[in-house]
């Protein structure tokens, strides 16, 4: 029978060599982290990175975690000691990376619900430092009626108020015994609206103007940014190798992609706290992540954006399959470098950059992330809104030209959204060259369905980039835009997609029957 992965088996070393067991002596470090969440991300972003630290000798610290149901893997956590591997692959510099982990950061899992006490007194504990959070988007709320005293409060701010209240009680509002938050939720600006809502609730919750000086100087809330795949557990034959290949059994193995970014925005009491910044590459605190937030969304995310309905149009289901393709690599490359970064409407270091640009192809050429075209269509048009339409007005004042990678991936957009039937959903499906029905979920979808049937190609484009409702400001006024839009898709239209990226390419590409 094949062991399961527990302290015992660090140990014994009983594991193959195929894994990067932790020093059995690193299951003793004193507790330093109070995290919010049990979900993979955490386990394979800001965890992952304290385990690396604590190899190295440089945080020699641990995570409680707090979990908000007793539900799911708990009983894992505790069979386990907390242990996990980590299996990251994928690609770096343009070489296949695979390397599994066992991560020994977690000390124990603590339930809200039922252990509550045990997480109040945790507040109290000299070693505490560091408070990390990934409640999803929505677990950054304030709750009306939020009562910090409940076992436990309904939300995240209010538990995490809860915990400093008896950190401040217990230490007599001591300065140094406060704590640096990192919140990770995907919300811009995560660290100021947490800090806010915990203000706001402080006060309705009337907790006095010492607590209320103590919260403002001796905490830090930190604006942050994370960027990993972390897939989770693999599907149950590629788990089942892994589990072979390992020589153990776990529960609560994950699967990471290689790349890995955590921005955090502090000065140098962060820095003094969170040492283990120095143990990766990608950990990062400045004063301002402005630079990493602009660039994922204008590089990685607006280049999804700009290709998925080029790429769906095209016939290729994942990316990994759209850059096996020489000519749509291509166009995925030129659109990033040559159109989307020179019009970042933010000041970015050219070889910053470009080193970012070539870090999200690896991302898209990694082999063990299925990342469907199809799913990143999903609200299309409020996506190009936010992530392309600011890059696309700076490079057009900036040059005074068109961006013509920008304008076949707009026009393969339109394209895209030729809504031609309905469901009984009412969802609405357009359909690809060869007949294949594709859906459409986007909230724009009756409005271009519409314009499909009432106009031609070019009053239809027109129209479209005229719509300032829709791009919030009227991007048929940018010079030269429109008829280039117009023309490639006249192009799509007649040849298809791989003829219009070959064409823009300036390589011949056989066009597909129609």
């Amino acid at each position: 029978m094949m062991p399961i992965l527990t302290p015992d088996l660090l140990r014994t070393g009983a594991a193959s060599a195929a894994v990067a067991l932790p020093d059995p002596a690193l299951l003793s470090l004193p507790e330093k982290v109070l995290q919010f969440g049990t979900g993979v991300l955490l386990r394979g972003l800001p965890d992952f990175f304290i385990d690396k630290a604590n190899r190295q000798g440089l945080f020699n610290g641990r995570v409680v975690v707090v979990k908000s149901t007793d539900g799911g893997d708990a009983g894992a956590f505790a069979r386990q000691g907390g242990l996990y591997t980590v299996c990251v692959r994928g690609m770096e510099d343009g070489q296949a990376v695979a390397e599994n982990v066992v991560c020994a950061a977690i000390s124990r899992v603590l339930s809200a619900r039922s252990e509550w006490a045990g997480v109040l007194a945790f507040a109290s504990n000299p070693d505490l430092q560091v408070v990390i959070s990934n409640t999803t988007e929505v677990g950054l709320e304030l709750l009306d009626g939020e009562d910090i005293h409940a076992a436990p409060p309904r939300s995240f701010p209010g538990k995490l108020l809860a915990v400093l209240w008896a950190r401040f009680q217990a230490f007599e509002g001591a300065p140094d015994k406060g704590l640096v938050i990192v919140p990770t939720e995907l919300v811009p600006e995560n660290g100021t609206k947490l800090r806010a809502i915990l203000r706001t609730l402080a006060e309705r919750q009337a907790l006095g103007p010492d607590f209320l000086h103590w919260l403002d100087t001796a905490n830090d809330c930190c604006n942050s940014l994370v960027d990993r795949i972390v897939p989770g557990a693999p599907a149950p034959g590629a788990l089942a190798a892994l589990h072979a290949e390992l020589g153990y059994a776990d529960e609560l193995l994950i699967s990471a992609e290689a790349y890995r970014l955590w921005a955090i925005e502090g000065g140098e009491r962060v820095r003094q706290v969170l040492s283990f910044a120095p143990a990766d590459p990608g950990i990062f605190i400045q004063p301002d992540i402005t630079l990493f937030r602009e660039l994922k969304l204008r590089l990685l995310n607006g280049t999804h954006t700009l290709s998925c309905g080029l790429a769906v149009l095209a016939g290729f289901g994942t990316v990994r399959a759209a850059m096996d393709d020489r000519n749509m690599a291509s166009f995925v490359q030129n659109l990033m470098l040559a159109d989307l970064l020179p019009g970042i409407p933010y000041p970015i270091d050219e070889k910053v950059g470009q080193r970012f640009g070539l870090q999200v192809l690896d991302r898209f050429q990694n082999p063990a992330v299925e990342h469907r075209w199809l799913a990143i269509t999903l609200n299309y048009s409020a996506k190009l809104q936010l992530r392309v339409v600011p890059t696309l007005v700076h490079y057009s004042r900036q040059f005074g030209a068109v961006p013509q990678y920008v304008a076949l991936g707009w026009a393969a957009y339109l394209l895209f959204m030729r809504g031609e039937t309905q469901d009984e959903k009412g969802t609405w499906h357009g359909r690809l060259p060869d007949g294949t029905p594709y859906p459409i979920n986007d909230e724009q979808a009756g409005y271009f369905a519409d314009l499909w049937q009432r106009l031609p190609v070019h009053m239809l484009t027109a129209s479209a980039l005229a719509n300032v409702s829709l791009w919030g400001q009227d991007l048929g006024a940018l010079p030269g835009f429109t008829a280039a839009v117009t023309q490639h898709l006249a192009l799509l239209l007649t040849h298809g997609a791989p003829a219009a990226v070959g064409a823009l390419l300036g390589r011949a590409v056989p066009a597909p029957a129609l």
